[in-house]
């Protein structure tokens, strides 16, 4: 709600912060008195050392992302999975908040440790590359969601955990292919920039889905032909629909089914639309995304026996150096 017509400055400072204030922005609107006066009294919290809330509740999400911001200290943004998430990506973790600060200076991570118990931990990352045009207008201030995602895919736990927030990005539309090559072009130095590379080609490729570009690593690895991701056709009902893989040359579909595929609707649709697909003379194969993962040489075996069928000539083998 917008402050009143007679609102002063303390007013609209804590409207457009969502009630999260420092002292020293405090301290040139309130006396150190006056500010006293309202923590005793329950009317402000006092959230940490330098952090106030001009409110007594329980701290939302915004004042949440706030207190991240602020506590860090001068420069701070959201960045990471927080900063994408607020760009409207979905699906990625909401804790721990990330932050990122310039290299030349040190966050007060003090403070970060003696945060109240209706605050999440707070992560804080230094850079010594962030040009404005990786900062986003907004507020809180936060990296654009192209610095995000790749900075949330070298921060991530794991290599799967990487992939799965650029590939959230691009299939949301929230974000280009191209955009996040971009970010990483000016970032030599970026954690797995190798394997961020490499996810955002097969991206662009027209891989949608974690689980296909498991698929196009499995490809590598096993010496297959690359494939023709999301592949457009119109089925016997004049339908849209998008191959996962496909080798035009050889006439052989690869479809990998997600959870979802399990619902008795997506299922029959699923029926039909490989029926079409016979019809049409293709040859279809089909795994579960987890098989994909968790068994890529029965996958990859499967796949090359239906290429071979097809038409397909494998390349020989590689002999080792010491091999005559």
């Amino acid at each position: 709600m917008l402050p009143a017509d007679d609102a002063d400055a303390l007013d609209w400072l804590a409207f457009e912060q969502a009630g999260v204030l420092t002292t020293a922005q405090v301290a040139g609107l309130l006396s150190e008195g006056r500010v006293r006066g309202r923590i005793r009294s329950g009317r402000w919290r006092s959230i940490c050392r330098g952090i106030l809330l001009a409110g007594n509740g329980r701290l939302t999400r915004d004042q949440q992302l706030w207190v991240a911001v602020l506590a860090a200290g001068p420069g701070a943004v959201l960045a990471g999975v927080s900063a994408a998430a607020e760009a409207g990506v979905r699906g990625l973790r909401r804790e721990p908040l990330h932050v990122l600060v310039p290299a030349a200076r040190r966050a007060a991570r003090a403070t970060l440790r003696r945060l109240p118990i209706d605050m999440p931990a707070v992560l804080v990352h230094r850079t010594t590359v962030l040009p404005e045009a990786h900062l986003q207008r907004a507020r809180p201030p936060r990296t654009t969601t192209a610095r995000a995602l790749v900075d949330a895919a070298g921060w991530a736990a794991g290599v799967d955990e990487a992939q799965s927030v650029l590939a959230a990005g691009c299939q949301q539309r929230r974000v280009l292919p191209e955009e996040l090559q971009a970010v990483l072009d000016v970032l030599p130095r970026a954690p797995r920039r190798r394997l961020i590379g490499l996810t955002i080609s097969d991206i662009a490729g027209g891989a949608q889905a974690l689980s296909e570009i498991d698929f196009l690593r499995l490809c590598r690895r096993h010496r297959l032909p690359a494939p023709d991701l999301q592949e457009h056709r119109v089925d016997a009902a004049g339908r849209n629909r998008w191959l996962d893989a496909y080798w035009r040359e050889w006439r052989v579909q690869v479809e990998i089914d997600g959870a979802h595929h399990m619902d008795v609707k997506q299922w029959a649709d699923d029926m039909r639309r490989q029926n079409d697909v016979w019809n049409s003379g293709d040859r279809i194969l089909r795994f579960p995304a987890w098989l994909v993962r968790a068994r890529p040489d029965e996958v990859a075996d499967t796949v090359r026996r239906a290429l071979i069928a097809a038409g397909w000539t494998p390349a020989p083998p590689l002999r080792h150096p010491t091999q005559k």
